[in-house]
């Protein structure tokens, strides 16, 4: 039985109908080549490289960089050079190890590195540990999940980015027309997103503010609209798909065309300080970006965090199924194994169990042994806080992710943070102790909902190729731990080298937001209750009215720039598969469509990677003077361009193809 196949089943993105059943690539009737010493050996070998070049990257000039696609690459070209058997099952696994770096560099550079700058010293270890537990936490909390978000909502989320990596992974095994697309529009979204970042012959947003008459309503009533002009974000709302990308932009629309400019109608000449953080400026000199920053996007965290109860709420079924699953685990005596399909079987919800309540305790004994809290009882409140944040958000990350692609962790930590700091307060820990702590107990929530999130699209993948969960799970735990040593070696050696404070300092961005946020709230700030209300009664209102309240919180948080292309990339995905009264066409060209949008996505994905690299040898190729004049209205071309091109090659497809 060969494992050449010209692509995903035809099935594999929508609904199935009644009776209907998903067969993945790789048969679940034998075993496949997955966990062998070369598929680890490259898998770890990714981890490392890539956890340092995102962390230091990250820190030393401000860009991070998803790494899971540019490691499907290379797993595909390196498992061909070597003329590999049954490469697809080991490249899965490749990918899904190495993709460990990127969820464990975000989790660590949001918060530790906030730790340094606040003047307060951290060890190795407690950096260590708390990615560490952090991820093993998002991995344990996971997989009772996995079920439901990989195979019982099949076809009902668009998984963006787990499309493209699958469609790297299977293109690249079975070679054909499929592969030849996806390498064109690679090269041609990588080519034009390395034009934009590098040279800056047209810009990257175009926005209202482009005209006068558009400058002068953003000033005067703070009304604007732009627009990203990326390949891969184009990209990714063509995989999204046009019904998400409705939703997420009505969120967009609610904050950006509403409550931002009736907040200068109403508020203009005041200054509103919500978090008692000296604030001075009123909300009329503030610039409609300034505005989402200070309070509207606070509006979408409260609807976010509400709309991961409400789902919590609602998958009580899947929690209460994996539970009895764990007790009937339990009473089960040996010998009485329940035949599962190989590719269905995880960690026994036993193991996940015990896992789950070994990584808390270790959790508590970090807390209360390890500096970072000062008695047991600040220990016990650390633990509350890191077990009920991380399971209650983990699920909004997998399934902002199944939407999206995008994981709004800095939000869902920021979160973390607020409540972290007012509970500590509360229990008497306060000042530079307070902070520190505060800033652990973030990083080990921020990295269990960033290595969940990155987890939920590698289950995803492996689910449509036919590998073995149970396998995936297992090896993460591994790829996570050597992730954490290599980022918090990395964070170590940078601070001594440039350090995070002072001249020719590391930039790291997330984690001076992230302390600009904590300082004030241990020293007697508050938090900006008032807009998390807001947030979770839109939530609930949303859910009543049956509108996916999650998707809509996102479209308040994120930027708008980053929203609009998903609509224009929704729209291009209804278009040319709506086009014909064939079926068989229309699908087809949809087909084609998502090996483009793929491409698009690998492209952009790989030059953020070199566009990143030139920046810090300090390779300044940026027409700045040329950007800053005309490279908006120069933007304009371009873009309609490769929305032409997406458009017109997706529809020249053929019902063959």
């Amino acid at each position: 039985m060969s494992e050449q196949r010209k692509g995903l089943p035809e099935n594999a993105q929508r609904e199935l109908k009644p009776g209907e059943v998903y067969e993945p690539l790789l048969g679940a009737d034998r075993q496949w080549a997955e966990i062998t010493p070369y598929s680890v050996t490259v898998g770890l070998l990714m981890v490392v490289i890539f956890s340092a070049a995102a962390a230091y990257l990250g820190l030393r000039v401000g860009q991070v960089f998803e790494a899971a696609i540019p490691i499907a690459i290379i797993a595909v070209g390196l498992t061909s050079a070597l003329g590999k058997k049954e490469g697809l099952g080991q490249n899965v696994i490749i990918q899904s190890i190495g993709g460990c770096s990127g969820a464990v560099v975000a989790g660590a550079i949001f918060t530790l590195p906030a730790i340094y700058i606040l003047g307060v010293e951290v060890s190795f270890m407690q950096m260590f540990l708390s990615s560490l537990l952090g991820g093993v936490l998002g991995i344990l909390f996971l997989i009772p999940f996995r079920k439901y978000f990989v195979s019982g909502m099949h076809g009902k989320y668009p998984f963006p980015e787990a499309t493209a990596t699958t469609q790297i992974l299977v293109s690249g095994e079975s070679g054909g027309k499929g592969a030849g697309t996806l390498l064109a529009s690679g090269l041609i979204g990588g080519l034009y997103d390395f034009i934009v970042s590098t040279f800056g012959a047209w810009s990257d947003t175009v926005s209202t503010t482009v005209t006068s008459i558009g400058q002068t309503i953003a000033d005067k009533a703070k009304l604007l609209l732009k627009i990203n002009t990326g390949a891969a974000v184009l990209g990714l709302g063509y995989i999204v798909g046009l019904k998400y990308a409705f939703i997420i932009c009505c969120g967009s629309f609610l904050v950006w065309l509403v409550i931002i400019p009736l907040m200068n109608v109403i508020w203009g000449g005041q200054v509103i300080d919500l978090m008692n953080t000296g604030l001075s400026t009123t909300i009329g000199e503030m610039s409609p970006d300034q505005i989402f920053r200070t309070y509207a996007r606070h509006i979408g965290i409260g609807g976010i965090a509400t709309a991961g109860i409400i789902g919590i709420i609602k998958s009580f079924g899947v929690i209460k199924s994996a539970v009895s699953l764990a007790v009937g685990e339990f009473k089960r005596k040996g010998g009485n194994e329940t035949a599962v399909e190989r590719t269905q079987e995880d960690i026994p919800m036993k193991s996940v169990v015990f896992g789950i309540i070994i990584a808390l305790l270790a959790v508590f004994a970090f807390f209360a042994l390890g500096g970072v809290v000062e008695n047991i009882w600040q220990a016990l409140v650390g633990l509350v806080i890191v077990a009920v944040i991380s399971f209650l958000f983990t699920t909004v990350a997998a399934n902002a992710i199944a939407i999206v692609g995008t994981n709004p962790v800095s939000g869902m930590t920021l979160m973390t943070l607020i409540v972290a700091a007012i509970i500590l307060v509360a229990v008497g820990l306060k000042g530079n102790a307070g902070m520190a702590a505060a800033l652990v107990i973030g990083g080990v929530v921020c990295t269990a909902l960033s290595v969940a999130g990155s987890f939920v699209t590698d289950l995803k993948i492996g689910y449509w190729i036919g590998t073995t969960p149970k396998k995936q799970e297992a090896w993460k735990f591994v790829g996570v731990a050597v992730a954490a040593a290599t980022v918090c070696g990395v964070m170590l050696v940078l601070n001594k080298t440039y350090g995070f404070v002072g001249d020719d300092a590391l930039v790291a961005p997330q984690a001076n937001a992230m302390a600009a946020v904590i300082q004030p709230m241990m020293n007697g700030g508050g938090a900006p209750w008032l807009l998390y209300g807001i947030g979770a009664v839109l939530a609930v209102a949303l859910t009543l009215l049956k509108v996916p309240a999650l998707a809509f919180a996102l479209g308040m948080f994120i930027p708008i720039d980053l929203n609009l292309p998903l609509l224009v990339g929704g729209a291009i995905s209804w278009f040319v598969s709506t086009r014909s009264k064939d079926k068989a066409l229309n699908e087809a060209r949809l087909n084609k469509g998502t090996l483009i949008a793929s491409g698009f996505i690998a492209g952009g994905a790989l030059m953020g990677v070199v566009s990143a690299l030139l920046k810090f040898f300090d390779i300044d190729w940026f027409l700045s003077g040329w950007n800053a004049s005309y490279g908006e209205l120069a933007a304009i071309v371009p873009f309609i361009g490769i929305i032409v091109y997406m458009t017109v090659s997706s529809m020249r497809a053929r019902a063959e193809e």
